[in-house]
């Protein structure tokens, strides 16, 4: 299957491993992936800080950028929630419905990466191995926007070695919020510190999830109390195996980008 990347903002500019990983699980399962050049921001920051004239034109690039491709794929709970629930609505109340449509197609195509490799791909076990004791942190949008439900734990407990641990009060938001986390930190600060005592009361050496925001915001606070716990996005356990470990990925194919190596002269 060709299936186009959605890698997301802080991806791109500060985890960008879990896109990575993403990459390398795909295609050690046999699929093409596709990375648009011309992606930016899906606009979420911006509608949910009330830009909404900002986000109108990030929808439109995001629609034209992605409008090609029949699957894509973004290893963002957050990020899928705003392409799917957001990008319509925002061009609806431009009263622009042309567009509006189209961002709704786009969006159904869309999927975060567990949905991807249990609904599409119909696969749980994805041939990893990740010798660790592991609890998993449902992300609020992940958990409430998309439904990715069960998905992230049927994979977890797939992966050879790995011990698979309850996060007691999981379904308790991290404290992140995005802007959140600034303009009320006091409130997001204590929210985090709930989150800390049940992550460590797991005794699990990792804490992982599907968003990279959340997973800075835990990991942070982890970090910041040296207590030795480690935070890793979902796809790069996944991507992990025994013999491969975490090596970088083989290639990817750049569409719309003539200047990059691993251009393969595909046209979207």
């Amino acid at each position: 299957m060709r299936i186009a990347l959605f890698v997301t903002c802080l991806a791109d500019t500060l985890f960008p491993e879990a896109a990575k990983a993403t990459v390398r699980l795909l295609e050690r399962l046999g699929h093409e992936v596709v990375f648009p050049a011309g992606q930016t921001c899906c606009g979420q920051m911006h509608v949910n800080t009330g830009y909404q004239a900002e986000a109108l034109k990030l929808v439109r690039r995001h629609v034209r950028v992605f409008d090609p491709y029949d699957v894509i794929v973004t290893p963002s709970g957050s990020c899928a929630g705003s392409v799917r629930h957001q990008h319509a609505t925002v061009a609806r109340r431009a009263g622009d419905e042309r567009l509006a449509e189209e961002a709704g197609q786009v969006g159904r195509r869309t999927y975060e990466l567990s949905e991807l490799l249990v609904d599409v791909l119909g696969v749980t076990d994805v041939g990893a191995y990740y010798p660790h004791r592991v609890t998993y942190h449902p992300t609020c949008h992940s958990l409430r926007m998309v439904g990715v439900g069960d998905r992230p734990l049927r994979l977890l407990r797939a992966v050879r070695g790995l011990e698979l641990v309850e996060l007691p009060e999981a379904g308790q938001c991290c404290g992140f919020g995005g802007t959140f986390a600034v303009k009320n930190a006091d409130v997001s600060t204590a929210m985090l510190a709930d989150k800390m005592r049940h992550v460590l009361a797991t005794g699990a050496e990792v804490c992982t999830a599907g968003d990279a925001s959340c997973l800075m915001h835990i990991g942070g606070g982890l970090s910041r109390l040296r207590t030795g716990v480690r935070t890793v996005h979902l796809a790069e356990i996944l991507a992990s195996t025994e013999t491969g470990g975490t090596a970088a990925a083989p290639g990817i194919t750049t569409a719309g980008n003539s200047s990059g190596p691993a251009h393969t002269g595909e046209k979207p």
